[in-house]
């Protein structure tokens, strides 16, 4: 049997991609990991999003090579639509970006071959993904219209494309009786339906009754509105965790962004989402040291942070993307962003043991994915890490734990009934 690897370097979509790729090949008779060893094909899906995304996108040609000196090297997705010529040049088997990516598998004894087609249309898979891993991903758009003066990916995903609504349900009500968690995602998941008169709140509502709980993916504010809220709360059984995409939490900095919200408009629609869901963890994502980012504009960030009262932040440093506006601008000084990161960081910690302090007994219904060193793990409704000490091999796929005492990066708690 030929042994295949797929890796991901990027996001959640390149994820769905990888494990739509896994089943093709599965199909075909390969053996399919996603994890680096000996392979007699590597299929290796880039990342652009920031420049250390693209350095590893870079170099992971050699760490294959290491494996399998003679193995066929086929690279697709964000790094390789930005910058073919580095990967055509670099002796692989197939290089194509982020279009089209079926295509690997009508490719996969041919020649050298480039592929250059541009993304315009959504690409419907023609087969579920793969499941294996503990949750799956179904993918339901693609694309953004936002071009955010630091953001790549537009130019390299294409403008937003929804999925066929009817496609959505169908391979959500598939993979639901396989799995015990589906995630939604997209590129710019809150723009789902748009160009195809249809919405998000829509699709939920039709898929209230799977047997499967429902997470969403990475979230614009724009998307977050009552309709949606509802059918949410309606699902049979819904993750209330939002991870709603912020970047700044100053206004000035937002517009140079080209953000299209205010930091009161961001906090309306974080308090909307705690009048459904109390309990929910909201968390987003920030970036410090971007160009216009004065000191003052850093401490609105820190203030608004903690009157948002996030459960988790994701920090990034500033990475000027090579095409985008805010490319142009003059960078503030490397300490400077650092010393921001680990301000920002000691804050982020701040609110995680806040929120982690507040789902003390709460029961927290968890979707265990391994077993080591005597505690069984997984991730709850919440998305907090929970462990819960084992004494036998009958571990349960699915438990409702009762947290006792913060543990490690999340929780340790008891079985309830045990």
């Amino acid at each position: 049997m030929k042994k295949a690897v797929i890796f991901n370097l990027g996001c959640k979509v390149n994820q769905y991609e990888c494990d739509v790729l896994a089943a093709e090949l599965k199909a075909r008779g390969y053996g399919v990991s996603d994890e680096l060893g000996y392979a007699d094909l590597y299929i290796v899906n880039t990342c652009a999003v920031t420049g250390e995304a693209e350095r590893k996108s870079r170099q992971i040609i050699s760490r294959c090579l290491k494996h399998n000196p003679s193995a066929r090297i086929m690279i697709t997705g964000c790094a390789s639509e930005k910058n073919k010529e580095f990967y055509i040049a670099s002796g692989v088997a197939y290089v194509s970006g982020v279009a089209d990516k079926k295509a690997i598998l009508d490719n996969l004894d041919t020649g050298f071959t480039v592929n250059d087609r541009r993304p315009d249309v959504y690409e419907e898979p023609e087969r579920a993904p793969d499941l294996s891993r503990t949750r799956a991903y179904v993918k339901i758009q693609d694309g953004c219209d936002n071009f955010c003066s630091y953001c790549i990916i537009p130019y390299l995903r294409g403008r937003s494309r929804s999925r066929d609504l009817d496609a959505c349900v169908s391979e959500i009500e598939e993979l639901s009786g396989k799995t015990g968690e589906i995630v939604l995602t997209g590129i710019n998941l809150s723009r789902f339906g748009a160009d195809t008169g249809t919405s998000l709140a829509e699709l939920v509502e039709r898929i209230s009754l799977v047997p499967a709980r429902i997470r969403l993916g990475s979230f614009y504010v724009e998307g977050v509105n009552e309709r949606l809220l509802e059918a949410l709360g309606n699902l049979r059984e819904f993750c209330p965790h939002f991870h709603l995409s912020l970047q700044n939490g100053d206004d000035g900095v937002l517009k140079d962004m080209g953000r299209k919200y205010t930091t009161r408009e961001y906090l309306e629609k974080v308090e909307l989402i705690r009048k459904y869901f109390p309990l929910a963890a909201v968390t987003t994502d920030v970036i410090v040291g971007y160009p216009t980012e004065t000191d003052e504009a850093f401490l609105n960030t820190e203030r608004f942070v903690r009157e948002a009262g996030f459960s988790d932040l994701h920090i990034f440093p500033f990475s000027a993307r090579e095409g985008t506006r805010a490319a142009k601008l003059a960078p503030l000084d490397p300490s400077e962003v650092r010393e921001r990161k680990q301000r920002l960081s000691a804050v982020r910690n701040e609110l995680r043991d806040a929120y982690i302090d507040s789902m003390m007994n709460v029961p927290q219904k968890t979707l265990f994915e391994e077993k080591a060193k005597g505690f069984l793990t997984g991730y709850s409704q919440y998305y907090l890490h929970i462990y819960t000490e084992i004494d036998s091999h009958n571990a349960p796929k699915y438990a409702i734990i009762i947290p006792k005492e913060k543990f490690r990066d999340g929780i340790k708690g008891e079985i309830y009934g045990k």
